[in-house]
């Protein structure tokens, strides 16, 4: 069983970090404060993703279909694959179109002392003649947690995730979040139907990285690696950089392999490919890197661009 706890936590004041994503080791050590050795030494934290609070719709992968009002300030049902990843892309393809999207990939700045921060909420004009002449949205983090093979930690309570901090200036009160809701999901009762359909065919699915994935890593507690077997592109082919990973009051260099990026999928089992990509794979792992998604043949992950292609075809 895959067991594993959607978060997601609303941003409470001014944020000093990535303004996309907070990293799973960011996550890991502020949850990590706050629990006994055993349940930390035992937790995978992901990468946490920034959301918008704002009107939306299902995307054609998801579950359900249709207006789902302010979706960004809740936690979706989960009763498919594609289900888990409607808060992880950056992209937030969910907006309404009448949403100013360009805008709400976007967190307002804020100076302080010098320094550019992140603001917990956007302000938009209004025309004139209605009422308020100004509306707010609200940015919210979206990550998940789980275990490590036959360790029972969760859920974590929200007393525990409640008020953590991630981010510079901490000290100083920044990038405290707070829990807005919290959803228990077994990755292996979902349904995989469009994955499953494409076993035996001879159809190649789609990779996709959704969060970087570690080739050579300087810490202690990691090992450099080579591109899996069952990505279908060698090496040279994908787009790589430097990162940095912290830990306590030291640096290391890890070189990745960057997020975002599509490979083919070289494997026989994407079932098992995409429950695995769920939980990571990799080197730091365990602090949100390696997170894949598979994707059925036939699809895109943007489907305005199989609309424009088909438009211009004809």
């Amino acid at each position: 069983m895959t067991r594993l706890q959607q978060v997601l936590f609303e941003l409470d004041g001014q944020y000093l970090g990535h303004p996309y994503f907070v990293t799973g080791n960011a996550l890991f050590n502020a949850i990590a404060r706050r629990v006994d050795d055993q349940t930390a030494r035992a937790l995978r934290v992901s990468h946490g993703v920034f959301v918008p609070g704002e009107y939306g719709e299902y995307p054609p992968t998801a579950s359900q279909d249709g207006y789902a009002g302010k979706l960004g300030q809740s936690l979706p049902e989960v009763e498919s694959y594609a289900d888990l990843f409607m808060f992880r892309d950056p992209a937030h393809r969910w907006l309404l179109d009448s949403r100013p999207r360009d805008a709400h990939n976007t967190h307002d700045l804020q100076i302080h002392g010098g320094r550019v921060a992140f603001d917990s909420t956007c302000w938009f004009g209004r025309p004139e003649e209605m009422r308020d002449h100004r509306r707010s949205v609200s940015w919210f983090l979206h990550c998940y947690v789980h275990a490590g093979p036959g360790d029972d930690v969760l859920p974590v309570s929200e007393e525990v995730l409640d008020g953590v901090q991630v981010g510079g200036a901490r000290n100083y009160g920044f990038g405290e979040l707070s829990v807005a809701e919290t959803r228990l999901v077994d990755v292996e009762t979902l349904d995989f139907s469009r994955l499953e359909a494409a076993q035996g065919t001879g159809e190649t699915c789609w990779i996709e990285l959704v969060t970087p994935y570690v080739l050579k890593t300087e810490h202690p507690s990691g090992d450099s690696q080579s591109i899996p077997w069952w990505w279908g592109v060698d090496e040279d082919e994908l787009r790589c950089r430097e990162t940095r990973f912290v830990d306590g009051g030291e640096t290391y260099a890890v070189t990745v392999v960057d997020h975002g990026q599509l490979v083919p999928y070289a494997g026989s089992d994407p079932v098992r490919t995409a429950v695995n990509g769920v939980s990571r794979v990799g080197t730091h792992s365990r602090f949100g890197f390696g997170e894949l998604r598979v994707w059925p043949p036939g699809t895109d992950r943007v489907p305005e661009r199989v609309a424009a292609q088909a438009g211009g075809d004809a």
